[in-house]
């Protein structure tokens, strides 16, 4: 963990009287907080503050720590107005998203970025797998759905679109699904971590829920993306990730006046307080970028 936040919510803390009152006060969550806190007495090696369920008070070793933290935290302040970082993006930039929109909307927007902020450089994570923002040193999280992290700030930055699709070889085959209910005869594609496969779409103010059953699973987007081109069925596929195929005819879109509820995108850091220049400057971007493009046009292809 970062020391220097530590030190920060060590001294809120205490001067505040409530790791609740640091943590408010720094813009991130009580969680967080108490990982700071514990963090520091691990580094240190030693208890700094008696717990009670009425109040806190500092060990011995905590009053000493405390001195230091200030310092810390005062000499931080000082760096920080001398580099101009506030004013200025620059740096290292980690950022983590999914494999499919790395590929698809991240890298492309980067480029754009990167050329506005010559002194900033970007460690692009593209994983499928859940980060922890701590452990893997991430500034910045995009993350598509409401699964958020707790101890983490999440910003909406927009809205994800999906559609079905499957490619014209199998609707060939297999014929093309007029209403939700025959979903149930077909080769449906799913992903693998959200488990008992249904589909919800809607379409009018109307809303159905179907079973989506079908020969092929998997935890990854791109590969699910695959799967429909090659023929193997009908898959549930963000805009930004077919656009390119609808309009080539390599996919066709089923069922278009029926489509799933959109998710939404988030931008997930650790603090507000802490948030690197580069970091926020990133966030306004994409947020504003995003806005520009809506969520893509997948919605224009038709089946059959």
């Amino acid at each position: 963990m970062d020391r220097l936040t530590a030190a920060q919510v060590f001294v809120e803390t205490v001067e505040r009287g409530s790791a609740t009152a640091a943590a408010d006060a720094l813009g991130m969550s009580r969680a967080m907080a108490s990982r700071h806190l514990g963090a520091l007495e691990d580094w240190t090696g030693t208890r700094l503050l008696h717990r009670t369920t009425r109040r806190l008070s500092l060990t011995l070793a905590g009053e000493r720590v405390l001195e230091l933290s200030r310092e810390m935290v005062r000499l931080a302040a000082n760096l920080h107005a001398v580099a101009g970082e506030g004013d200025s993006p620059n740096g290292l930039l980690r950022i983590a998203a999914a494999t499919i929109l790395s590929e698809e909307q991240l890298t492309p927007l980067l480029a754009d970025f990167l050329r506005a902020h010559p002194r900033l450089s970007i460690d692009l994570r593209a994983s499928d797998r859940p980060v922890d923002l701590v452990e893997d040193r991430i500034d910045v999280a995009i993350r598509i759905g409401n699964q958020l992290d707790l101890g983490c700030v999440a910003r909406k930055l927009g809205e994800c679109r999906s559609v079905l699709c499957a490619s014209p070889r199998y609707l060939d085959e297999r014929g093309t699904p007029l209403q939700p209910s025959e979903l149930h005869a077909h080769a449906c594609l799913t992903y693998t971590n959200f488990g008992a496969a249904e589909w919800t779409l809607q379409a009018g103010g109307e809303s159905v829920t179907v079973k989506a059953n079908g020969p092929f699973r998997t935890n990854e987007a791109l590969a699910l993306r695959r799967a429909a081109l090659a023929g193997l069925g009908i898959a549930m596929l963000p805009d930004f990730a077919v656009v390119g195929h609808l309009a080539s005819g390599a996919l066709r879109v089923v069922l278009p006046a029926w489509r799933p509820p959109p998710h939404p995108i988030h931008a997930l850091y650790l603090s507000r307080v802490h948030l690197p220049a580069a970091a926020r400057a990133f966030i306004d971007y994409l947020a504003r970028r995003l806005l520009q493009e809506g969520a893509g046009t997948a919605g224009q292809g038709r089946a059959g």
